[in-house]
């Protein structure tokens, strides 16, 4: 969001969720078990990684990640979140999400099949990679995008491989995607962003601390913690 004085800045924001299971419809493999996140605590920030490192941490240690028996993160593919999810919990479940993962063989497909004339092509080599990655064919993912010479997209899926085991997420009831973590930077920015709204950094972090607890039920909370301080 723009910043008065400093311009574009992104919003990080954390979340600290449970796992429900429900029996639902995959569009790939029809009716199955599908997690979902529930009880979800949010924690936002408008800073650097290194700022938003102990924010998350809080977050964690508040609600017990780092001593739960099962634990996982998921995130996109940038190194400071893994580096951060190994501080948090190094013995846990991580997963890249699906979305992302399947933006880069978007991208790939593109690269790969730049013509307007070649958009079938496009469209068929994308869905072909994309369901032997959602089945755990990772190595013909590979082998696809070594074909094309899509040597970006090589490098991505061989960094993330123990974090696309997508068949074995499944298998032990856990979730794919991090839509929680998008939705909640929708919301919380549809608090903080709306017309006419302007904010310094020093002004605005307060409230996104705010607008999280808000979204996570956790006022009340937040409110008796500031009162005790």
């Amino acid at each position: 969001m723009s910043i008065r004085h400093e311009g574009w800045r992104e919003i990080k924001v954390a979340a600290v969720f449970d796992i429900d299971v429900k029996l639902e419809r995959d569009p790939h493999t029809g009716l199955g078990d599908y997690a979902h996140g529930v009880n979800i605590h949010y924690r936002a920030l408008l800073g650097s990684k290194d700022e938003f490192a102990p924010q998350a941490w809080a977050l964690a240690v508040k609600h017990q990640l780092p001593t739960a028996q099962e634990r996982l993160v998921i995130g996109d593919g940038a190194a400071w979140i893994w580096a951060l999810a190994d501080d948090l919990c190094p013995e846990g479940w991580q997963i890249v999400d699906w979305f992302h993962a399947t933006q880069h063989l978007a991208q790939a497909a593109q690269k790969a099949f730049p013509a307007e004339a070649d958009s079938q092509k496009r469209t068929l080599w994308l869905k072909t990679l994309r369901d032997h990655l959602y089945f755990g064919r990772l190595e013909v993912v590979l082998d696809g995008l070594k074909v094309q010479a899509c040597q970006e997209g090589v490098t991505y899926f061989e960094t993330h491989t123990r974090r696309m085991r997508y068949v074995e997420f499944r298998e032990n009831g856990l979730p794919l995607g991090s839509g929680l973590i998008e939705s909640g930077v929708k919301q919380v920015k549809q608090r903080v962003a709306a017309a006419g709204m302007r904010w310094s950094a020093k002004s605005l972090n307060p409230m996104l601390l705010i607008a999280g607890a808000v979204l996570a039920h956790d006022f009340h909370d937040l409110w008796r913690d500031a009162c005790a301080a």
